[in-house]
C-alpha cells in the first residue's frame, strides 16, 4: 500500500488526509505535527482571549481519534519530523516527550508546516509577560495570564489582522492598549486613506496608537514593564503582545533541495508540487500567486490553506486540478467597524504598471429608514479594458457581502460595467434599490468611458500644488460649504447652477462636488450639457477630500 506522509496538522495538513482518504482508500496516510493541537482555529484566538469564545476546546473541535475514527488517518502529534531522506523516502522523526528518535518512509510527502511568528530579537523579548499569537498553547497562556494577574495596561507590537483584533478585545476587557506599528499606517494591506480611517476608529475607542514607531525593548525584571521605543519614548505596560508577523517554516524542505519562492515561502505550481517529484507543498509554508497579475503571492490565510491542501489531496490521488491563485481577500472587525479588501490596491495596481480609475463611493448598506449605516468603498478598475482590479470597504454593517460580490466579480474578470448588470438581491432590510455594488459598476463605468469623469482628492491636490488652475464648484448647501469645503472652492448650489453659469468660464477645467459624490454627479452632467469642455467629479465628495487631506 502506498504511504502518504504529511507534516503538520492544522488547516492545510488535514485537509491534504482528509480529501487524499475521501477519494482513495488505498493510501497508508500518516500526519506528524510536533505541536500538541491540530486543525484548531488560529483566527478565533483574540476571541477567546477577550472571552467571546468561552472554551479552548471550541476553537479545537477536532483531535487524532477523530481523523483516526473518520478517515483512517493517523494523527501523531508532539512528533517532530527532524530529516528526510529523499533519496531512501525515509523520515526521522523524534517524539517530544519520550525523546524516542524512529524512522517511518513514505511514497509521497507533503509540507504542511506552516508558519511561526516572528520574534523580534530585542532585549527583554522572553520576559514571561511578553506572548506571540499564533497557537493555541499562546491563547491559553495569554488567557490565563490576563485572568489572573488582571494587567492595567498592554501594548501591542504590530498592527495586522490579529494586532487590531487583540487590541480590540483586550479593550473590551478594560485594558488600556497602546499598539506600536513600525510603518505609518495600521493594516498594510489597505491603502493609506482607507487605513486611517480604521486608524481613527481605533483612536475613537480609546486605542492609543504609535504609528511609525519601532520598539527598542522590553525593560523589566521576571517581566516587562516597560516598553521603549526607537524614538526614546517609554510606554509603561503590565502585558505585551507580540503580532509581528509570521515566516513560512521552510527549513526542513530546503534541507532536500526543495525551492524557495521569491516571497520566502515553498514555490510551487498549480498542483501545488514543489521541484522535487512526488514532494507537496500547502498552506503558510506554501506560496499563492495572484490572480490578477499572475505573480507570486503569500497572504497566510486559513482559507486559502484549505483550498490548497484539498487541491494537493486530489491531485495525489489521480484527479485533474490546477490552483487558480488567490486575490488576498481578507476582513476583521475593529470594534463596531468592518474592514475588507480584495485584489489589488491602489497602491499596488499603480506599481504593477496599470493605468487606473479610482472610485470612492459612499452609500448606506440599506436605506436609513430600516438602519442603514455608511460604507466607503474604495473600488479599482483598469481604464484599458475596464476590469475590476480591486476594492476596498469600511463600514459598520454590510461590508462583507458586498467584498464577498467584489471577489467573485474579479475572480471571472468582470469589468465595472458589469456590476452594474448583476441581478442582487434586493429588500429594505437588506439593501438599497440601487445596491452600492451597483452604484460602484456605474460610476467607474462612466469614468472609465468618460462619459462622467472622476477627480480623486489626492490627484485634485497633486495637480494644484504643480500649478494646474481649476474652477471648483461646492453645490451644497450654504451652511455645508461655511463648515468647510474644497481649497479655491466656490459656492453655487445645485438649484442655482444652470442660472448662474454664464459666471463660470467653460474652458477652464472645472472640478463639481457635493458631500459624497451624488449631487455633484448632477451637477457635472448640468455643465457639460451647457457646453463646459472638462468637468470632473470629486470623487467621494467633501466628506472623502477632508478625509484624506487629515491624512497628509
Amino acid at each position: 500500500m502506498a504511504k502518504l506522509l504529511i507534516i503538520g496538522s492544522i488547516a492545510a495538513g488535514t485537509s491534504v488526509g482528509a480529501k487524499a482518504r475521501r477519494n482513495s482508500e488505498d493510501l497508508e496516510i500518516t500526519i506528524y505535527d510536533r505541536d500538541e493541537d491540530i486543525s484548531y482555529s488560529g483566527c478565533g484566538i483574540p476571541y477567546f482571549v477577550g472571552g467571546e469564545v468561552a472554551e479552548l476546546d471550541e476553537l479545537t473541535p477536532r483531535d487524532a481519534a477523530f481523523f483516526k475514527k473518520r478517515y483512517n488517518i493517523d494523527v501523531k502529534t508532539r512528533h517532530n519530523v527532524e530529516a528526510i531522506d529523499h533519496e531512501t523516502k525515509t523520515a526521522t522523526i523524534r517524539h517530544l516527550d519520550s525523546s524516542e528518535t524512529f524512522t517511518d518512509t513514505y511514497d509521497t510527502l507533503v509540507f504542511a508546516t506552516g508558519a511561526s511568528s516572528i520574534i523580534p530579537p530585542l532585549p527583554g523579548v522572553d520576559l514571561e509577560n511578553v506572548f506571540p499569537v499564533r497557537n493555541i498553547r499562546n491563547a491559553d497562556a495569554i488567557r490565563r495570564y490576563v485572568d489572573a494577574q488582571a494587567p492595567k495596561r498592554a501594548v501591542i507590537v504590530g498592527g495586522g489582522f490579529i494586532g487590531l483584533e487583540m487590541a480590540e478585545q483586550l479593550t473590551y476587557r478594560g485594558i488600556e492598549v497602546t499598539l506600536v506599528e513600525r510603518l505609518a499606517q495600521v493594516m498594510p494591506p489597505l491603502d493609506v486613506d482607507m487605513a486611517k480611517r480604521v486608524s481613527d476608529h481605533l483612536e475613537a475607542n480609546g486605542v492609543i496608537l504609535r504609528l511609525g514607531e519601532s520598539v527598542a525593548s522590553f525593560e523589566g525584571e521576571k517581566t516587562a514593564r516597560a516598553v521603549v521605543l526607537a524614538s526614546g519614548e517609554t510606554i509603561e505596560t503590565d502585558l505585551v503582545i507580540l503580532s509581528v508577523g509570521v515566516k513560512p517554516n521552510t527549513q526542513l524542505a530546503q534541507e532536500i533541495g526543495v525551492t524557495i519562492g521569491q516571497t520566502g515561502a515553498i514555490a510551487v505550481n498549480r498542483q501545488m508540487q514543489t521541484n522535487i517529484e512526488g514532494v507537496y507543498a500547502v498552506g503558510d509554508v506554501a506560496e499563492s500567486f495572484s490572480l490578477i497579475t499572475g505573480q507570486p503571492l503569500y497572504r497566510p490565510l486559513g482559507s486559502t490553506a484549505n483550498k490548497m491542501g484539498r487541491i494537493a489531496g486530489m491531485v495525489i490521488t489521480g484527479e485533474a486540478i490546477e490552483h487558480r491563485g488567490i486575490l488576498g481577500t481578507g476582513i476583521f472587525k475593529a470594534f463596531d467597524l468592518t474592514v475588507a479588501q480584495t485584489g489589488l490596491t491602489e497602491k499596488e495596481a499603480r506599481d504593477a504598471g496599470y493605468d487606473i480609475e479610482v472610485l470612492h463611493n459612499i452609500k448606506p448598506d440599506r436605506p436609513e429608514y430600516l438602519g442603514g449605516k455608511e460604507m466607503v468603498i474604495k473600488a479599482i478598475a483598469d481604464r484599458n479594458d475596464g476590469r475590476v482590479l480591486g476594492a476596498q470597504i469600511v463600514g459598520p454593517q454590510g461590508v462583507d457581502k458586498r467584498i464577498d460580490v467584489l471577489a467573485t466579480a474579479i475572480s471571472f474578470k468582470a469589468k465595472a460595467e458589469d456590476l452594474f448588470h448583476l441581478d442582487l438581491a434586493y429588500a429594505p432590510p437588506f439593501s438599497t434599490t440601487k445596491d452600492p455594488i451597483l452604484y460602484t459598476g456605474m460610476a467607474l463605468d462612466n469614468a472609465i468611458k468618460r462619459t462622467a469623469r472622476l477627480k480623486t482628492p489626492n490627484a485634485l491636490m497633486e495637480e494644484v500644488a504643480k500649478g494646474q488652475v481649476f474652477q471648483i464648484i461646492d453645490t451644497r448647501s450654504r451652511a455645508q460649504f461655511e463648515k468647510s469645503h474644497v481649497d479655491g472652492a466656490i459656492h453655487i448650489p445645485l438649484g442655482e447652477l444652470r442660472e448662474r453659469a454664464q459666471e463660470l468660464d467653460p474652458t477652464v477645467p472645472t472640478i463639481v462636488y457635493c458631500n459624497k459624490g451624488v449631487t455633484g454627479n448632477a451637477a457635472q452632467n448640468v455643465l457639460k450639457n451647457l457646453g463646459f469642455r472638462d468637468v470632473c467629479n470629486l470623487s467621494g465628495g467633501n466628506q472623502n477630500y477632508q478625509h484624506i487631506k487629515s491624512c497628509l
